[in-house]
């Protein structure tokens, strides 16, 4: 082999070195691409699964009954104080399902909705507002179109809170939050004979929170202002963030204080762990 074929086949096998690094460092860039967009997928799919347990982590059902046919006037607060109380639980992490003037099968059909997504790690929040009856010492929520002459209509025809309670802890709630404010002088109070002012104490048992907007037996009149006393309170204490039973109780002593006693709330709790406002996920 002459000078020059030497030279040439040291040519040849640089240039091939050359090329096969060239290919080598495309092999290895478009690896590293691909495991970043595998990391960048497992992100995203993380971030997801993440922002769905959040979102189903806090469940709240709220429901404002307004225009009963048998009463006089509309309860307008009613309206307003679902729609605001909907509006600030999202805020604090709540997915909110929020029902208006609900008729039996309505109302039915949300608790029915309530139950399917509660998990063991959910914390539920319940709110009513519009008319309560008492029927047997359990307090009753009355739909819209409830037609109440005698207390067995009641118990027909309404939606049993301690029922809805019972519900959530059977599916396994973290935490039961409460709120009920319907304890108004009903439109059916003097049809039936063994009627009871107000509404029957309602059992916080097994993890629960309940407040309601006055004491068992008690009926509270609604103001002229836009919100209920309760939800009002209520409202203001929420957006200052906090521990729930907290919240609950100074919206019970603001109201006791405000009304000089006349209206008194009343908080019960066997709440076993802290539940946050202000806080997607405790």
């Amino acid at each position: 082999m002459n000078v020059r074929q030497l030279d040439i086949s040291r040519r040849t096998i640089a240039l091939a070195a050359a090329l096969i690094g060239t290919v080598s460092l495309v092999i290895g860039a478009h690896a590293a691409l691909n495991m970043r967009a595998i990391d960048a997928a497992k992100a995203v799919s993380t971030d997801q699964i993440t922002g769905s347990i959040a979102q189903t982590s806090r469940l709240a059902l709220v429901i404002g009954n307004g225009h009963y046919p048998d009463a006089s006037a509309p309860l307008t607060q009613s309206i307003n104080d679902a729609r605001a109380l909907s509006s600030s639980l999202r805020k604090n992490g709540f997915d909110v399902d929020m029902v208006e003037d609900a008729t039996k099968d309505d109302m039915i059909r949300a608790v029915n909705r309530l139950k399917s997504r509660i998990k063991r790690d959910t914390v539920v929040m319940l709110f009513f507002g519009g008319y309560g009856v008492q029927a047997g010492r359990e307090s009753y929520m009355l739909p819209v179109d409830a037609v109440i002459w005698k207390e067995s209509d009641v118990r027909r025809q309404g939606v049993s809170i301690d029922g809805v309670i019972d519900m959530m802890k059977e599916q396994g709630a973290k935490a039961k939050l409460v709120v009920v404010d319907a304890s108004r002088r009903n439109p059916y109070e003097r049809r039936f004979r063994s009627y009871s002012h107000g509404l029957a104490p309602i059992n916080a048992s097994d993890n629960a929170l309940i407040l309601s907007s006055a004491s068992p037996g008690k009926v509270v009149d609604d103001g002229k202002g836009e919100h209920s006393v309760l939800v009002s309170e209520f409202l203001n204490n929420l957006s200052a963030k906090g521990s729930a039973e907290s919240v609950f109780n100074k919206t019970r002593v603001a109201i006791s204080r405000a009304s000089e006693g006349d209206q008194v709330p009343t908080v019960s709790s066997s709440l076993l762990e802290d539940v946050h406002f202000g806080e997607a996920g405790g």
